[in-house]
């Protein structure tokens, strides 16, 4: 059986202020959550507004800069 990986590039603003913990083995890891916006018009002319919530983790030397210089309501894109 085959594994199947996604990948995903977004922009959007965290939610709250990232929270870092450690591993047992002393590794860093960041968890945030990012709001994406999106907006549009139907066919009634109506303006459509969704958000789409995502939960992130950055691991190692990037968990401890994320959890240096984001928070919350930074921009971010995740790529």
């Amino acid at each position: 059986m085959s594994k199947q990986y996604n990948k995903l590039t977004f922009v959007g603003h965290l939610g709250a202020d990232p929270e870092m913990r450690y591993t047992p083995s002393g590794k860093p890891v960041t968890f945030f959550n990012v709001a994406s916006h999106d907006q549009y018009t139907n066919d009634k002319g109506e303006t459509i507004k969704t958000t789409i919530w995502y939960r992130c983790s950055a691991w190692g030397k990037l968990a401890e800069v994320c959890n240096q210089y984001l928070h919350k309501g930074s921009k971010v894109l995740i790529k």
